[in-house]
């Protein structure tokens, strides 16, 4: 059977699964005999052994296979929690997660047999004097502790008739029975699939290429393959099988199967077939008769998933299958981002259009109520289609955030410094083009907390600090942005050194250090190469990391700020948009260019006088409620060509990049806007003033303005 179908899922099923285990294995850490947690490992180690043995990944089947039966070990009481352990496990998990990496990569697990952890894992098991052959074998036959409390239940009500129960229509009774005349056997087949398993339909026709391996046709399947195909059933399906096969024979096959529980069944007779159509016709005339014992049928709830082998429940599961499906329902789908990708241009092209027909509905002389009407109807059903399709878009960041506490515990170990990481706010939503792109930046800023921010256990005793440094991400909404802050309770950031690393580098010169303001001397450390460690470690040290934080964000359209109190901690502030496709803006006329200027970057807009300009240092500012605002002239930045037009008053529009604020000139305003981003490419990368460009209702193009590198 070619699963490579199948790995897409397996892939995002498995990054899913080392997310979790990565978070219960520190939580497990803390809290070394939290029975519930040492559960869910067992349950995920399981389902990822099962998921690598479908996929034919056996390394990486053993591997997960060794981690669980330590787990079961675990489980039983007869291994405690403790360190070391936990270090082997999260090697293990790095193990799983470089595997996972080739399998992406080249569709094959690669040549690594992992023996060292492998070993380790085994010593695990031997130095406790438990057993490593069958310790993680009879918990999965179970499907994990629910199902494991019914086993005698489960075998008490099925017995395996289920293959008993399917009904037949005329034609297949015909065929079997003509098989049986020929002196071909008929097997009736009920397999049951472990409660765990995530890909059910994958290991069912695994099943099914095993009965045709061994010389079986399948007669009659229930439920019916397409249902199977769709995973519309339980755990649980029943076969008939004809040709010259034993029962015995195919049971074997079917049992080597990962994650396959149990597999009963028995040759099919002459006289069951009878009764099989007796049953079957007693049982169809009351339901024909009366729709009464059917909505009956559909009103019984359905099994939970984590019993649903019962056998009790088989001639219900294979007699309507659908509906079965109909009620375990799942409510979220998988849809490859370029889908969305593709989603979002026809958007933005209908936002394009209906701006097209706003501006042609609005020529002087040709006005027409029901065709403004209309629009305005457009307008409002496009807004409402660009909001939904925004949030189809939007993920929690804690896809990102949960290999954080990872990171962090590995650094406290490998520095010798005990800290710990606080998180809030990981249900915050970003656009998932912008969520795939913060991780790196966030990584440089935790690892730049946990080297250069948090002192060592002594120094920060003599302090008068807890001996554990805390180092917080907090991420929120604000407005159209989403900021992400990144504090500590540590050491600070010594202007002083800065500045003194500065002048060794020839940054600056002895006589600029000496007037550059706090903030100016921070800003220092975004510049390319800049480090102010004193040893080159393998986390820091070699001027890489900030640099890139500041030109990863601003490529996404967002800031970096830098808050600090020597000796108190420091905080790091990156705000991003919600949205990097469609965004209000204000339109604005300098020269005899229309130009963007996003919304979220604009404070206000005032009306200023020419002789309310002062100069202070050589450059324009104005006295705006009592805070001094430089002034920039769009006209003179951006080259225009004509000459500014007369007049004793200036539009200035006052637009922010964190704390700071300025003025920017122009000479008209035309209102406020829904535009599409289109990217101007790589030959435009100079123009820094300049993000991308919009398409107006009138089909001419205007460039929107990047504020931030204004300032």
């Amino acid at each position: 059977m070619d699963v490579s179908q199948y790995l897409e899922i397996f892939l995002d099923e498995t990054d899913e699964n080392l997310q979790n285990l990565n978070t219960q294995i520190l939580t497990l850490e803390q809290e070394p005999e939290n029975g519930e947690c040492i559960q869910e490992i067992f349950r995920a180690a399981h389902t990822l052994k099962g998921m690598a043995g479908t996929m034919g990944f056996k390394r990486m089947q053993n591997l997960t296979h060794d981690m669980e039966n330590v787990f079961s070990e675990v489980r039983d009481g007869n291994i405690k929690v403790n360190s070391d352990m936990i270090d082997t496990l999260f090697h293990v998990l790095d193990a799983l997660e470089n595997y996972t990496t080739v399998i992406r990569e080249t569709g094959d697990e690669g040549t690594e047999d992992n023996a060292t952890i492998i070993k380790k894992l085994n010593d695990i098991l031997e130095n406790k004097g438990a057993p490593a052959a069958d310790g993680g074998d009879s918990a999965p036959q179970a499907g994990g502790e629910e199902a494991s409390g019914d086993k005698e239940e489960e075998k008490q009500a099925s017995s395996g008739e289920s293959w008993k129960d399917i009904k037949l229509d005329e034609s297949q009774r015909e065929v079997i029975a003509a098989s049986m005349k020929d002196g071909r056997k008929v097997v009736g087949l009920t397999v049951t699939i472990q409660s765990a398993c995530v890909l059910k339909a994958a290991r069912a026709f695994m099943a099914f290429k095993s009965i045709e391996d061994a010389g079986g046709e399948i007669a009659v399947s229930s439920p019916s393959s397409q249902d199977i195909e769709d995973e519309k059933f339980d755990f649980e399906f029943s076969l008939i099988v004809v040709g010259d096969v034993e029962f015995d024979e195919l049971k074997k096959g079917i049992m080597e199967i990962s994650e396959i529980e149990s597999v009963t069944g028995g040759v099919m007779t002459a006289d069951m077939l009878g009764t099989k159509e007796e049953t079957s016709e007693a049982e169809a005339a009351p339901a024909a008769a009366d729709g009464k014992l059917q909505t009956a049928q559909e009103n019984k709830p359905a099994p939970a998933a984590a019993g649903a082998a019962k056998g009790g429940q088989a001639p219900a599961k294979s007699g309507d299958a659908k509906k079965g499906g109909k009620t375990v329902v799942n409510h979220t789908v998988r849809v490859d981002i370029e889908k969305l990708d593709v989603l979002m241009n026809l958007v933005s092209e209908l936002i394009i259009a209906k701006n097209s027909l706003v501006s042609a509905s609005n020529v002087e002389g040709e006005q027409n109520s029901a065709v403004n009407e209309q629009v305005e109807y457009l307008e409002s059903v496009t807004t409402s289609l660009h909001e939904s399709v925004m949030k189809v878009r939007m993920v929690p960041i804690e896809s990102v955030v949960t290999r954080f506490p990872r990171m962090v515990r590995d650094l406290s170990k490998k520095l010798g410094k005990p800290m710990e990481l606080y998180m809030t706010g990981e249900e915050t939503e970003l656009d998932r083009t912008v969520v795939d792109e913060i991780g790196d930046p966030l990584m440089h800023l935790l690892r730049n907390s946990a080297d250069h921010g948090i002192e060592s256990a002594e120094v920060r005793k003599e302090r008068g600090k807890p001996e554990t440094g805390s180092i917080y991400l907090d991420a929120y909404q604000d407005g159209n942005n989403v900021v992400i802050e990144v504090r500590d309770d540590g050491n600070g950031i010594d202007t002083e050194a800065v500045k003194n690393k500065a002048i060794e580098r020839g940054v600056v010169t002895p006589e600029q250090a000496a007037v550059l303001s706090e903030k100016e001397a921070i800003a220092l450390l975004f510049e390319p190469g800049f480090s102010t460690a004193k040893v080159v470690s393998d986390v820091s040290g070699r001027g890489v990391g900030l640099d890139v934080v500041k030109s990863k964000i601003e490529a996404l359209s967002g800031e970096v700020e830098v808050k600090s109190r020597y000796g108190e901690g420091s905080t790091w502030i990156i705000r991003l948009p919600l949205t990097l496709a469609i965004i209000q803006a204000l339109m604005v006329i300098v020269g005899e260019e229309k130009y963007a200027i996003s919304l979220g970057s604009i404070v206000t807009i005032e009306d200023v006088q020419d002789s309310d300009i002062k100069l202070v240092q050589n450059k324009e500012v104005i006295n705006l409620r009592g805070s001094v605002i430089p002034i920039l002239r769009l006209r003179d930045i951006l080259e225009t060509p004509t000459p500014p037009k007369e007049g004793s008053n200036m539009v200035v529009i006052i637009v922010k990049k964190g704390d700071l604020q300025a003025g920017l000139v122009v000479d008209e305003l035309i209102g406020q806007q829904e535009i599409v981003i289109k990217s101007l490419g790589k030959l435009t990368n100079r123009a820094k003033m300049i993000s991308g460009a919009t398409i107006l209702g009138d089909g001419e193009v205007a460039l929107i303005l990047d504020t931030n590198a204004l300032f």
